[in-house]
């Protein structure tokens, strides 16, 4: 088949959790630039308000629902109504998650079960909903975790403490590959992205102290930018992957090589 053909993603529809901001976003529009239908959830409504907009300029059909991924009760609905919305969901991005910033020996329980709520919990239930109510019925689907580096080793000597978030990544990784195993059976693919260092509002004013030390220790000599996870966003929605499954892509600038 034509590789333009493959890339196509004319006809599908995709549901970018934390799609109002940040990578999420940058996905999103990534998706939707290449003919994706695309429903994003966010907990704001102004954010997800100024979303729409800018996609809708960029001609691309764009549905929003309120979701708070951490607060459960409100994942089953949400699923449903984009399900509703557009007929099916093809491609699931679960984008959505949080950090805390505690040291281990300190680190509060209500702290710890936030993160997991959100990042473990939370992706599970999105992608079982999706799973069951959608794809499985379909026998097609994509759906791509987003992990990271941080969950596929420890912290670098000085960096910030985050105990919580890199276990709960470590989770997605983990989920990832026992979901592909899983699933394969219903035409669906289960791959996880794991980017390095992002400057994002959830990492703060943190990146810009650490920039030219972290640039400089890795090979491409800087951070990641939104636009460095448009490309294999669409791969991995995208019938060009259909024989990649369970795998845990680093877009990293080549960190975790060094």
């Amino acid at each position: 088949m034509n590789v333009k053909k493959l890339l196509d993603l004319t006809g599908r529809v995709a549901l970018v959790t934390g799609g109002s901001r940040g990578l999420g976003y940058a996905m999103a529009s990534a998706l939707g630039e290449m003919g994706a239908k695309v429903a994003i959830t966010a907990r704001s409504a102004d954010e997800l308000a100024s979303a729409k907009q800018s996609l809708g300029a960029a001609g691309i059909d764009c549905h929003t629902e309120i979701c708070d991924i951490g607060r459960h009760e409100t994942i089953e609905p949400m699923v449903r109504a984009v399900a509703q919305h557009y007929g099916r969901i093809d491609i699931l991005v679960n984008n959505a998650g949080t950090i805390g910033r505690e040291s281990a020996e300190d680190h509060s329980l209500e702290l710890w079960n936030h993160v997991m709520d959100v990042n473990v919990t939370g992706t599970f239930l999105v992608t079982q909903a999706v799973g069951k109510h959608c794809m499985i019925p379909q026998h097609y689907g994509r759906i791509i975790n987003v992990a990271s580096t941080q969950g596929l080793r420890g912290n670098r000597i000085g960096a910030n403490k985050s105990v919580a978030y890199n276990t709960s990544k470590g989770a997605v990784v983990n989920f990832t590959r026992v979901l592909a195993t899983e699933w394969g059976v219903h035409g669906i693919t289960v791959n996880a992205i794991a980017p390095g260092l992002f400057p994002s509002k959830m990492t703060g004013a943190f990146v810009e102290k650490v920039r030219p030390a972290l640039s400089a220790a890795t090979p491409n000599q800087r951070l990641g930018e939104d636009d460095d996870l448009k490309g294999i966003a669409v791969l991995l929605s995208s019938d060009a992957s259909s024989h990649i499954t369970g795998q845990i892509i680093s877009v990293d600038g080549g960190s975790m090589v060094v």
